[in-house]
């Protein structure tokens, strides 16, 4: 008896399971949460993310006429319903005639706004109706974690309007510019990015822009899971700068002339820092008493080295340029340098570059 009832109640389950699995769901009516969350930012943002061909003139060896080359493609989105658009520098760089296409396929040409090229960002603007405009919205690149969902959408091989779903596989990362800078606090995602996706948004689960996607790393030039981008509170403070002066601000230590090369001739003289090669008569620094390189019957002298500002060690010219960017026109930093094995203090007001 105990068997019978064992093996009619696994009758009943199997009888159970047949008619639940039996049951028909109507798939346009079925979607997980996570695909409702996808499918909700790309209808919303997607109108924000445009398309961008370049050309250059070029002119033949067998005529004085220019003829004018495509030279390539790139993503790029909306930053306000004005029509300011960023995109990558390496997107529109050369460029003699840039075109943006939105989303309803109008295309309008560009005019060039302002670059960083250190930051691999640049801005252009195009005169449309305000109603095709439709910005992006700005989110907080320092609430990342590794491991939350990030959304890309872009152009990647000239096929418009794509999107790919990854996550935050690291933060913090470094890659170059192409003026060769480090570009520091980079995010790195799995999220697809190839060729014609640099510029485009990468987003969180809100549909903000958390990053500016500019890289790839890949022997192939194809994604291969590694993919970066500048974080948006980078791009929020350099994109503002570039509408407002044609440039980015971060000031200088104005009337200190670096050696170029520095780490070349860092590694030459057995030295860590920032050599001074001049300093401007009547300038703040030489006022202060920095100097820098003199000559002697012996050769070259070294004067002043800047090994640190405000406590932070500076070994290169990217140590330099990544603390002067946290800093505005008019601070006063402790400049301290090493001259003659003496330690040397002082303190230096931040003046604006000069303009481009």
């Amino acid at each position: 008896m105990k068997a019978l009832r064992i093996t009619l109640l696994g009758l009943t389950l199997l009888a159970q399971s047949a008619g639940i699995t039996g049951q028909t769901q109507n798939y346009a009516d079925f979607s997980t949460v996570d695909e409702d969350n996808n499918i909700q930012i790309f209808k919303r943002v997607s109108p924000s993310v445009v398309n961008i061909t370049n050309s250059r003139l070029v002119r033949s060896v067998y005529s004085f006429n220019p003829q004018e080359v495509p030279q390539g493609s790139g993503t790029g989105f909306l930053w306000d319903d004005t029509g300011y658009i960023v995109t990558n520098y390496h997107v529109v760089q050369q460029a003699n005639r840039v075109e943006v296409t939105l989303q309803d396929g109008s295309t309008y040409n560009a005019s060039f706004v302002g670059a960083e090229p250190d930051k691999d960002l640049a801005v252009i603007k195009i005169e449309a109706p305000g109603e095709t405009l439709v910005p992006i919205r700005l989110g907080d690149s320092a609430l990342l974690e590794v491991g939350r969902k990030v959304i890309a959408i872009g152009n990647p091989f000239g096929l418009d309007t794509t999107m790919t779903v990854g996550i935050v596989s690291a933060l913090g990362r470094e890659i170059d510019s192409v003026g060769r800078r480090k570009i520091r606090d980079v995010i790195q995602t799995d999220a697809a990015i190839n060729p014609g996706n640099s510029g485009g948004p990468l987003l969180n689960s809100l549909g903000e822009l958390i990053g500016v996607n500019t890289a790839i790393y890949s022997p192939s030039g194809a994604s291969a899971g590694i993919g970066f981008a500048i974080p948006a509170n980078t791009v929020n403070k350099v994109v503002t700068e570039l509408i407002l002066y044609g440039h980015v601000q971060t000031p200088i230590l104005s009337g200190i002339t670096p050696i170029p090369q520095a780490d070349y001739y860092g590694q030459l003289w057995g030295v860590d820092g920032i050599v001074v090669l001049d300093v401007t008569e009547g300038s703040i620094p030489a006022r202060l008493g920095m100097r820098g390189l003199t000559r002697s019957r012996r050769g070259i002298v070294l004067g002043d080295v800047i090994t640190e500002i405000d406590g932070i060690s500076i070994e290169n010219e990217d140590d330099l340029m990544s603390v002067l960017e946290t800093k505005a026109v008019g601070d006063v930093v402790k400049v301290t340098s090493h001259r003659d094995n003496e330690v040397l203090n002082y303190n230096v007001e931040l003046q604006a570059p000069a303009t481009r």
